[in-house]
């Protein structure tokens, strides 16, 4: 009986500490998003009055969002067209991070 409370306590606290992560991860992409895209992309992805003047893509579009993960991570390492490539002063996970967070803007 102790075997079982003792393991639900620590499957408990596991699952709640790792729930904490992916939200932790999250709001990191999230900010990332907000000081690196947002200028061009706005904040809610549909493009800023600046980058719809450059061309930058709406990323709620059935477009961007039929993109795989590898093409838009691409275009954010490499920079496209007028969009300045972040291939070197991000890292691997966090244009991960980056292209997870455009997967939550899609309409």
């Amino acid at each position: 009986m102790i075997k079982k409370q003792l393991f639900a306590t620590v499957t408990a606290i596991a699952v709640v500490f790792l729930l904490s992560l992916s939200a932790q991860g999250q709001g990191t992409s999230e900010t990332l998003y907000k000081s690196k895209c947002a200028m061009c992309h706005g904040a809610d992805g549909t493009g800023s009055a600046t980058g719809k003047k450059m061309g930058a893509h709406d990323f709620t579009t059935a477009e961007v969002q039929g993109m795989s993960d590898a093409e838009l991570s691409t275009i954010i390492s490499n920079g496209k067209n007028k969009m300045p490539a972040y291939g070197k002063s991000l890292k691997a996970d966090d244009i991960k991070g980056l292209v997870a967070y455009i997967r939550t803007l899609k309409k």
